[in-house]
């Protein structure tokens, strides 16, 4: 395989961490409710952990320069912004939540995941797999801002989302370059799609909600029921706000295909991402 992949001029953040006035939340708004606790402290958590991902990656890409480039200095960079922000927030509108611990016995569980082990061999279907991550986590920062009423909040989340609308871009082209020099058949391709889609539900949003809910002491103590009927109830609530289209327009895009068999199949693509989104 050739390992000549153009050059993407690096952009640079549009926001900065220190730009939000934290200190203007309205917590009567957010402090309440119990979905967005634990949807933003899992968050918080994942987005903190992604510089051991980021290596890997960077590593996994070490004979394409200009990828591995752009994910040491700017991939990884904001995912670590997002990290930052959204522990912010939760530490100022839930102050009594011991984030470090928290977070501490979060990533020695999931540090576990982050392996070269876990990313394909082939380079090529390794950005298909990263284009279905980057859709995933565009329609979670796209389902949490319809879901956030706090303007600070929907402020943070528009950014996040918006970078990681650019990370899928990025992923991608480097895709596309790749595959211009050594193409992948569909077939692949579209086992690669469905396999890293199947795999969401069982990864690191998992494994934070149970960090969180170990975590969580004061906080919502009156909740009953069990951990994995929380879980299921963020699964349903996010994909009943899934925004179907977008993301199925964003996951046939490694596909390649003409404009009109796009069209035939994205309703019933719609359907199964929706479905396992939500079941599993």
């Amino acid at each position: 395989m050739q390992q000549n992949v153009s050059h993407t001029p690096k952009t640079a953040a549009h926001w900065r961490v220190e730009d939000i006035d934290f200190s203007a939340i309205d917590r009567t708004l957010v402090e309440g409710n119990e979905d967005l606790f634990f949807l933003l402290m899992s968050a918080s958590f994942i987005e903190t952990g992604s510089d051991t991902y980021a290596a890997n990656l960077a590593e996994h890409y070490a004979a394409w320069p200009e990828i591995a480039d752009w994910l040491s200095t700017q991939w990884e960079a904001e995912e670590l912004q997002h990290g930052r922000a959204l522990r912010a927030y939760v530490e100022a509108v839930w102050p009594a939540f011991p984030w470090q611990q928290a977070y501490d016995s979060f990533f020695a569980e999931y540090s576990q995941l982050c392996t070269m082990e876990e990313l394909y061999p082939d380079q090529r279907l390794e950005l298909v797999a990263r284009c279905v991550v980057e859709t995933s986590t565009t329609a979670y920062y796209h389902t949490l801002r319809d879901l956030s009423d706090e303007p600070v909040l929907s402020q943070m989340l528009g950014h996040i989302r918006n970078d990681e609308v650019n990370h899928f871009k990025h992923f991608l082209k480097f895709f596309k370059e790749m595959q211009d020099e050594s193409p992948v058949g569909r077939a692949r391709i579209a086992r690669a799609l469905y396999g890293r889609l199947k795999e969401l539900r069982d990864s690191d949003t998992e494994i934070a909600l149970r960090h969180v809910w170990a975590h969580k002491g004061q906080y919502f103590s009156a909740t009953t029921g069990l951990l994995e009927e929380r879980a299921q109830h963020i699964y349903e609530l996010i994909s009943s706000r899934l925004p179907a289209d977008l993301a199925v327009r964003m996951l046939l895009k490694p596909m390649l295909l003409p404009q009109r068999v796009e069209g035939l199949i994205r309703t019933p693509i719609s359907k199964l991402a929706t479905r396992v989104l939500a079941h599993g």
